[in-house]
């Protein structure tokens, strides 16, 4: 159980969500999804990264998938309703959404994005994101996740 509570798992227990803390050794510095999933000793399909991208709109969008899988930029734009998409530089990520690199979660950013959840999410019965600090994930149920950040699910990935 981790010793810290993280926003989101305050926003979590405010939503009346039940999850399970998951705390990983780390430095400073982020380490890749699938070097996190390992080291919990878990599933690579079953832990999520979060990605930010800007549509071609000037909106925000929020892409969730499978840590060992790349964003397909095609299908992020199409799910997104956006011509196109493209990942925002990893600087701008925390005045955009409260989070650094590796610790980015979909749950509790300073603003909601609309969200897309990759398709294989439905399929699993919990899923693990970031808790929004390097070292702490959290997992709960992928259906609680998605409807408490009401994304969508659709395939974004490459296949």
């Amino acid at each position: 159980m981790a010793s810290d509570k993280t926003n989101v798992m305050r926003v979590l227990e405010q939503h009346k969500i039940a999850y399970t803390a998951h705390e990983y050794p780390h430095g400073k510095e982020a380490v890749d999804g699938v070097t996190v999933a390992r080291l919990l000793g878990q599933q690579v399909e079953r832990v999520f990264k979060t990605l930010v991208a800007r549509g071609r709109s000037g909106g925000y969008h929020v892409f969730v998938i499978p840590v060992a899988k790349e964003l397909d930029l095609k299908k992020a734009a199409k799910a997104a309703g956006e011509k196109s998409v493209e990942l925002v530089h990893v600087r701008e990520l925390l005045g955009l959404t409260g989070y650094v690199r590796g610790g980015c979660s979909p749950v509790g950013m300073k603003k909601a994005f609309p969200t897309v959840f990759d398709k294989s999410a439905d399929s699993l019965p919990t899923i693990i994101v970031s808790a929004g600090k390097i070292g702490y994930q959290i997992e709960c149920a992928s259906a609680d996740l998605i409807g408490l950040v009401r994304a969508k699910t659709a395939p974004i990935t490459t296949d």
